[in-house]
């Protein structure tokens, strides 16, 4: 006889095989490396910067 098969450990091995590789597609559509994150945030803070030095007092 053979082993009886665990339905619910196969579905939910199967979804989570889906979900990485859906993981690891939307990494390389939407991801950013560390450097351009870092990069946007600075250029971020230099525009904020410029836009408070540029502030009225009333």
């Amino acid at each position: 006889m053979s082993q009886p098969v665990n339905l619910n450990k196969f579905r939910k091995s199967k979804a989570r095989a889906d979900g990485t590789t859906l993981a690891a597609a939307n990494a390389v559509k939407f991801g950013q490396t560390k450097i351009e994150k870092q990069t946007q945030e600075a250029q971020a803070k230099v525009l904020a910067n410029r836009l408070e030095q540029h502030k009225r007092e009333t």
